[in-house]
């Protein structure tokens, strides 16, 4: 099996629970990040840490999930809403309740789109993400 490659069934997607394919959209979102960051070159190894964590925070993500929501297509909204729907027992520190249910909804959906193959339409969204945060900082 090619985990880099992997397009799950939408049969194998609908038995995985919200916060397995969060999970899974953690992972993808923060590679996508470090990645971003890295690839421009001016960071030291503190700086790449510092900004890829203002990017992975929840309230970052949450922000970034507002911001595209109006973009996301019915099957990402269906996805979207079962991710902030589900069922988290810890909120960390520095993030609300609201926040951290919508930055999970992102990462499902990220995990769902990594899962499903549809690279890109993860860099489509990324790159929002990316061109927003550009523009702020």
């Amino acid at each position: 099996m090619d985990f880099f490659s992997i397009e799950m069934t939408d049969t194998q997607l609908q038995g995985m629970s919200s916060l397995a394919l969060a999970h899974i959209g953690d992972a993808v979102y923060e590679l996508m990040a470090r990645t971003y960051l890295a690839s421009r070159g001016r960071e030291t190894n503190h700086g790449l840490h510092a900004a890829t964590v203002r990017l992975v925070a929840a309230p970052a993500q949450a922000a970034a999930a507002r911001r595209l929501e109006p973009e996301f297509t019915q099957e990402e909204r269906e996805v979207f809403r079962r991710g902030r729907n589900a069922k988290t027992h810890a909120i960390p520190h520095g993030a609300t309740f609201s926040e951290y249910h919508t930055a999970t909804a992102l990462e499902a959906l990220f995990g769902y789109l990594y899962l499903r193959g549809r690279r890109d339409r993860l860099n489509a969204l990324f790159s929002m993400i990316i061109t927003e945060a550009e523009h702020v900082s």
